[in-house]
């Protein structure tokens, strides 16, 4: 017999404590002037300073075709560039510009300060517990049975 659990389900908690941060942080992002998508292709530019379209796609987890779709918005926006790899000219190399730079430093302030305000009234130990049981259920969904 299964144990009985006071409340929704788990995962219809989870869902909906994801949706609820999940906008918060859109909103905190929209603040700063940026958005998830600008904010996660600025994040892998930081981390690769000219990376190729392709690459940055699988970093930041956005097909082609809608991240090609945010790349042009960014470059008419002047965050960033994009030019032919002189090696394939079949690849475009994407860069930050000195305003994708400050854009960068704009979003990374208010993902800090939403860091800071999801972080508050728990404890080191408290922190690390629950980043314990993220990992738990990421392994319980993930693991085949």
């Amino acid at each position: 017999m299964s144990p009985r659990f006071a409340g929704p389900p788990l995962g219809v908690r989870l869902a909906s404590t994801a949706k609820v941060v999940s906008r918060a942080f859109d909103d905190a992002l929209s603040a700063a002037g940026g958005s998830r998508p600008t904010w996660m292709v600025l994040m892998s530019l930081k981390s690769r300073p000219v990376a190729n379209q392709r690459e940055l796609a699988a970093a930041v987890g956005i097909q082609g075709a809608t991240l090609t779709h945010h790349l042009n918005t960014m470059e008419a926006d002047g965050l960033l560039t994009r030019r032919r790899d002189p090696a394939n000219r079949r690849v475009h190399l994407v860069e930050l510009t000195e305003a994708g730079e400050a854009a960068f430093e704009r979003m990374r302030g208010a993902a800090l300060n939403f860091d800071s305000r999801l972080r508050a009234g728990f404890s080191a130990e408290q922190l690390t517990e629950f980043g314990d049981f993220l990992e738990q259920l990421q392994r319980n969904v993930t693991v085949s049975s």
